[in-house]
């Protein structure tokens, strides 16, 4: 009895076999997941910073798109600003041609109508005071005398503006024309930029000169008008009326220097602007 007795308890201590298998196939499943598991975090790890790096990378090109497009808007915004100051400067020069044109065109039929006037008043004047001779005299001379004015007019080789005054290049030509009495000359020379100057009934205020190309540009007042002028060349007229003025003022620019114009004011004799208002108001 005690020998079965041993031999049983002896069977029951040592543990089977499959029990190490289990716990061995255990520790292999343990250290494949453990590996695992650690090769996923490192990957997981990677894929973050490759994501973190391309995010940085997309946020650059964001912040570069919207710096390009924030440098367009500003551009198109300067171009439209421009654009719009180029269009309202054609308007008004547009404007200032037509009213000129417009203006000249009536000065034009009111001088056909008071030269008709005149020359039926004369004729009516001639015909109760003078005889054939004297008019025939009377005729002659004043022929002979629109005849010379023709010809010094022709003799001095002057380009005409819009409004058919001749136009002076210099000096001397100025002086010429003063003497053939038709208008009054102011001439002038300003040599400060950005300061208004007197000349004759004007305001001009110099802003730049460019010598290479004899041109400049000015601000002119005329009766409380502001007129912007850029890029005008020498002995290029331009022409202002004042409030009911019928015969526009002439301001020329023959020399361009720096920083300096030198040229003369037209304006319309004040007998002859009172006549036309006379003649207007008849």
């Amino acid at each position: 009895m005690t020998e079965e007795t041993r031999e049983i308890i002896t069977e029951d201590a040592t543990a089977p076999r499959w029990v190490g298998i289990v716990i061995v196939a255990l520790a292999v499943v343990s250290l494949v997941a453990l590996g695992a598991g650690w090769t996923a975090s490192t990957r997981s790890r990677e894929l973050e910073q490759n994501l973190a790096s391309q995010n940085e990378q997309v946020k650059k090109n964001e912040d570069v798109l919207s710096q390009r497009l924030a440098k367009s808007e500003d551009t198109n915004a300067q171009l439209q600003g421009e654009l719009s100051v180029v269009t309202d400067k054609m308007k008004l020069t547009e404007g200032e041609l037509s009213k000129a044109r417009s203006q000249a065109k009536k000065i034009k039929e009111e001088d056909a109508r008071e030269l008709a006037d005149l020359q039926n008043q004369t004729s009516a004047q001639l015909a109760t005071k003078a005889n054939v001779d004297d008019v025939n005299k009377l005729g002659t001379d004043v022929n002979g005398v629109r005849t010379d004015l023709e010809s010094e007019k022709n003799n001095l080789q002057m380009a005409r503006g819009e409004f058919g005054t001749l136009i002076a290049k210099n000096h001397d030509e100025v002086e010429e024309l003063r003497r053939l009495g038709e208008r009054d000359y102011y001439e002038f020379s300003i040599d400060k930029k950005n300061n208004r100057e007197k000349v004759g009934n004007l305001m001009v205020e110099l802003h730049n000169t460019n010598t290479k190309r004899s041109q400049y540009t000015v601000t002119i007042f005329v009766d409380d008008q502001r007129h912007d002028k850029k890029g005008l060349t020498a002995n290029e007229p331009l022409y202002f009326f004042e409030n009911g003025a019928r015969a526009p003022l002439e301001f020329v620019v023959n020399q361009v220097g720096k920083d300096k114009i030198t040229g003369y004011l037209s304006v319309p004799k004040v007998n002859q602007a009172h006549t036309q208002a006379v003649s207007g108001g008849n």
